[in-house]
């Protein structure tokens, strides 16, 4: 998408020196992506502590399994 800005020069080429980037396009593309990116995660760090997560495969894996029959059985049912 083409898109007309007024950036600062020096903020411009001291991202493409940050980013190692050979055009102002791709600087700019890296620092966008690497901001939704950190904000991404600090959304994340944010729920730390928050969501409490049993994980038991087996339990989950048996639940799985009846779940499955549940269905195979009504698919059966309606032939």
């Amino acid at each position: 998408m083409r898109t007309t800005l007024n950036l600062d020069e020096r903020l411009v080429q001291e991202l493409m020196k940050a980013t190692q980037a050979k055009t102002k396009t791709e600087a700019i593309s890296q620092a966008i992506s690497d901001l939704i990116r950190r904000r991404k995660l600090d959304k994340l760090k944010s729920l730390s502590g928050k969501i409490h997560l049993v994980l038991d495969r087996q339990k989950h894996e048996k639940v799985e399994m009846r779940r499955q029959d549940k269905v195979l059985r009504r698919w059966h049912g309606h032939r």
